[in-house]
Formats: C-alpha cells, sequence, structure tokens
C-alpha cells in the first residue's frame, strides 16, 4: 500500500492509467486484492488527509469517490486503511520515495546532432 501511495503522488498532474499491476508478493490473495485497487483509493485517502482526517476511514474514502460517482470496493478501501494505520502520509510518502529510487529512471534524451553551422554570411573584407 505504502508504494501504491507513493506512485499515486508522483503521478499527480499525470493522464489517469488503468488499475496498477499487482504488487511483487508471495501471498496471492493480496495480490490479487492490489491488482484490484487503483490510484483513485489512494487519491480519495490523500483528499481526506488535505480535508483534515489525519486518519482516514474506508468511509471516508467511500465518500469522497461516491461524490464523483466512482464505484467503490470497500473491501479495497478497507485494506488501504488497515495497511496504513498508525503511519502518517509523509512517513508513507518517504519511505515510497526511497523505495522508488531503486528503480532507476529512464534514459536521457537523444543525442543532440553536431554544432550548428555558423549564421550570416562569410566572413568580410575583401579587397
Amino acid at each position: 500500500a505504502q508504494a501504491i501511495l507513493a506512485q499515486a503522488i508522483l503521478d499527480c498532474g499525470r493522464a489517469p492509467t488503468p488499475p496498477l499491476r499487482p504488487l511483487l508478493c508471495s501471498a496471492p490473495a493480496r495480490g490479487r486484492l492490489f491488482a484490484a485497487m487503483s490510484k483513485k483509493y489512494c487519491a480519495a485517502y490523500l483528499m481526506a488527509v488535505l480535508a483534515g482526517k489525519e486518519s482516514p476511514s474506508a468511509s471516508d474514502i467511500q465518500k469522497i469517490l461516491e461524490s464523483v460517482e466512482a464505484e467503490c470496493d470497500s473491501a479495497v478501501a478497507e485494506k488501504l486503511v488497515s495497511e496504513l494505520e498508525g503511519k502518517t502520509v509523509h512517513e508513507v510518502i518517504v519511505a515510497g520515495k526511497e523505495k522508488l529510487k531503486g528503480f532507476g529512471g529512464g534514459g536521457g534524451g537523444g543525442g543532440g546532432g553536431g554544432a550548428a553551422p555558423p549564421a550570416g554570411g562569410g566572413g568580410g573584407g575583401g579587397a
């Protein structure tokens, strides 16, 4: 849940994406649950925190999602809340950013061309 929350925060401002792929873990049931968890649950959790709820509940998440006519699976919301219980959002963000550093970050841009030709005509000086 921490990695999902951190990724949701990093994705702010990007185009919406399909639900996250399952997290790699040994428990198949946990993987299926996280496969169903899209960023909307994390975003709703963060909105509740911004609204002043220090530890949002599953019903807070549900109210936010229903306010924009989004479907809400209460099991997913409850799982997210239980995973974040006893942690502050700031701690989760810091921990998630540290984990994401290990993934690297894409390659650099393409190579630039050679130097541009000089502007203007030849150098002048005539006889």
